[in-house]
Formats: C-alpha cells, structure tokens, sequence
C-alpha cells in the first residue's frame, strides 16, 4: 500500500462511485429521454423509480459515512483521553464531530498541540485541520 496522505485519503471506490452511480446515472438518464419522447404514466413511474434507486444508493453512503463518524468520534474521544493533557482532557467534549474526524489523521506526538489550536481558534473545516497535521496517520479502514 502506498503511504496515507492528505492529497489520498479520500476513499473511492470505482463499483459504487463508477459502476452503481454510473448505472443508476444512466437509467435516470434514458428514463427521462423515454418521457419527453411519449409522456405516459409508465414512463412517468418508470422516472421515478430511477430517481428513487439514486437517492437509494446516495443516502445509503451518506448512513454508511455518519455511522463511521460516530465510531470515529467514539475512538477519538478515548484516544483523547490517553494522550491529552488534563487541561485538556476536561475540554474533549467542546468538540464537533468534524473536528474530531478530522484530527484521526494527527500522530498521538502532535494530538495535543493540535487539538489546542483547533479549540481555541474554533477551527471548525476539516480540510484546514487535515492540512495542519505533520505526522500523518494513515486510517485504512474507511467506509
């Protein structure tokens, strides 16, 4: 496997992005060419069903990715209660979800000079907090 990176990290995966994406894409596609061509009520729910098996496949990522979040802030927060500080450990729960999934990446080394930056400047984007890791921390189990 190659090295973990900011500029690798994010995950995708060519079956759902390309291949069920793709497959769906087109379907909405030729379903919508089908009801302007002839205007019958078939066509109609034949649209709607390939609306609907998008937004299917969409929110089934977007629970895949909130329940990963959620362990990930679980993991976070005890880690956090290993490597931080006691001024900091009182302070584990000021932060958000985002900041959290976002701070994973940082070494346990640079864990508790981070997180203080990201708390008292209220950073709150991930992509900022991602950039301001040194030590990367490769996390090769994402949804």
């Amino acid at each position: 496997m190659a090295t973990q990176n900011f500029e690798n990290h994010a995950k995708f995966v060519p079956g759902f992005h390309i291949g069920v994406l793709g497959i769906f894409g087109a379907n909405l596609i030729w379903s919508v060419v089908r009801l302007v061509q002839q205007f019958n009520v078939e066509r109609l729910f034949g649209l709607l069903v390939a609306i609907g098996l998008i937004l299917s496949a969409l929110f089934g990522r977007m629970f895949a990715l909130t329940v990963q979040d959620r362990v990930i802030r679980l993991e976070m927060r005890l880690r956090m209660e290993r490597v931080l500080p006691a001024d900091l450990r009182s302070r584990i729960g000021e932060f958000s979800v985002g900041q959290l999934v976002a701070l994973r990446f940082a070494s346990d080394g640079e864990l508790p000079e981070l997180s203080r930056k990201v708390l008292d400047g209220k950073i709150e984007d991930r992509k900022a907090i991602k950039l301001m890791v040194r030590e990367w921390q490769a996390d090769w189990l994402r949804a």
